[in-house]
């Protein structure tokens, strides 16, 4: 399909992701940074998760070990992270509250990503619209960003993606004008589309497609044969027929994990219940925050194969009588089931809760041989989040999870919570 037989637009979407995003996040606070090589390390400062272009030009590939790559950042004075997860979900929701100023309805669609429907705004330019967006985004809260524009969300997404290497579109591609995307889109690589992973550029590859062009213009029913119904929905949205929707409202959970890997192996039954006692709270702590209850689960804890530690996965079932958001409830029925899945003799590397089976709190049935008080029980959780939301995360736990907690999580290169904590507030002399 050419330009002269494309459909008519109608409703126009913009993608805005932060560039990025972590490292930004991080620069945001330390100006010092801006134009020198920064990453941000994974939980355990175990590999590179995010690269300013400064550090990709070093050669940093994405999941780069760092115990790899550490003499390269010392000599090239590279400004080394680690994840700081509560200072990048408070800017992101500083971010969306910019977007809900420009567009009436917004898609959520990844700590970094946000998709808006922009349709009939900008006074008919919406290069202009989102250049606006930009600067405010910049402005408000120090993170660089990119807007792609598109009368689809899968040409929104690439033409974010065209506006991050094409420098002269200065951030923002607009592929709802057809004269633009036929500039960018035919050259360009199937694999850099939405959805087309390896094996799925293989297979076009394999008939000959290797590019978006080549794509737009194959019959949609082959595509579905190729690539299920992705391909063929993918087809449509490159030519411009809609077929993913806004999905403004939040899509209801299915289930909650909290794993994390351990700071150094854990040999003890004590510290894993310590552990998984730490982990149950912090995944009470989120079926509140989202109005769920928890009807079933699962705890879990493995070692590390890699290390030449022998293997080990166990798993224990953890039901309850009724569905629960309680703290204590949670906290009991996981240090039971980690007692029952222990193992003496292995160094324990990770472990997890995974709650699977949830239940808006409204629906929640209560049970007649229940004992607990839920009244109580509700008054004391809503005071223990309470506190923990003044005064930071961790102010008050349960005795069980420990007071020193040496398995916890590495975070030596941490940057303070500059946002949302009263004592790591920046400091600015006179």
């Amino acid at each position: 399909m050419d330009a002269a037989q494309a459909p008519r637009i109608g409703r126009v979407f913009a993608l805005i992701d932060g560039n990025s995003f972590y490292c930004s996040c991080e620069r945001a606070f330390a100006p010092a940074l801006n134009g020198r090589p920064v990453i941000v390390l994974s939980n355990n400062d175990g590999c590179a998760v995010a690269r300013t272009p400064e550090a990709k030009a070093l050669g940093i590939a994405m999941g780069a070990p760092f115990f790899k790559i550490r003499d390269l950042c010392r000599k090239n004075q590279v400004a080394v992270f680690s994840s700081n997860y509560t200072l990048y979900g408070d800017m992101s929701s500083r971010m969306n509250e910019i977007y809900h100023q420009f567009a009436p309805e917004v898609e959520v669609y990844s700590i970094d990503e946000s998709f808006l429907d922009i349709t009939g705004l900008g006074g008919g330019s919406y290069v202009a619209y989102g250049q606006q967006l930009r600067q405010t985004v910049r402005t408000w809260t120090g993170i660089p960003t990119c807007v792609g524009i598109g009368p689809t969300k899968t040409l929104a997404k690439l033409a974010n993606r065209t506006a991050k290497n094409h420098a002269e579109l200065n951030g923002v591609c607009d592929f709802s004008d057809l004269a633009t995307r036929e500039k960018y889109l035919p050259a360009t690589s199937v694999g850099e589309l939405w959805g087309i992973g390896g094996a799925s550029a293989a297979k076009l590859k394999a008939i000959g497609v290797e590019t978006v062009g080549q794509l737009r213009a194959l019959d949609p029913k082959r595509g579905r044969q190729l690539l299920t119904v992705v391909g063929e929905r993918t087809i449509h949205e490159l030519n411009g027929i809609a077929c993913l929707a806004l999905e403004t409202l939040p899509v209801g959970r299915k289930g909650i994990a909290v794993t994390r890997s351990f700071g150094r192996p854990v040999t003890s039954l004590v510290e894993m219940q310590q552990a998984v006692a730490a982990y149950a709270t912090r995944a009470a702590e989120k079926l509140r925050r989202h109005g769920l209850c928890a009807v079933q689960g699962v705890v879990f804890m493995h070692t590390n194969a890699f290390n030449g530690d022998k293997w080990s996965h166990t798993s224990k079932a953890v039901e309850f009588l009724e569905p629960t958001d309680d703290t204590q409830e949670l906290v009991a029925a996981a240090t039971r089931a980690a007692a029952t899945a222990w193992r003496e003799g292995y160094r324990y590397a990770k472990a997890g809760i995974m709650l699977t089976e949830l239940v808006p709190l409204t629906m929640a049935q209560t049970s007649l041989l229940a004992t607990i008080d839920r009244a109580q029980r509700d008054r004391l959780n809503q005071a223990l989040d309470a506190i923990n939301l003044r005064f930071g995360r961790h102010t008050l736990v349960p005795a069980a999870a420990g007071l020193k907690q040496a398995w916890s999580t590495k975070f030596e290169r941490k940057s303070p919570c500059f946002t949302t904590r009263w004592k790591e507030l920046p400091k600015v002399a006179a």
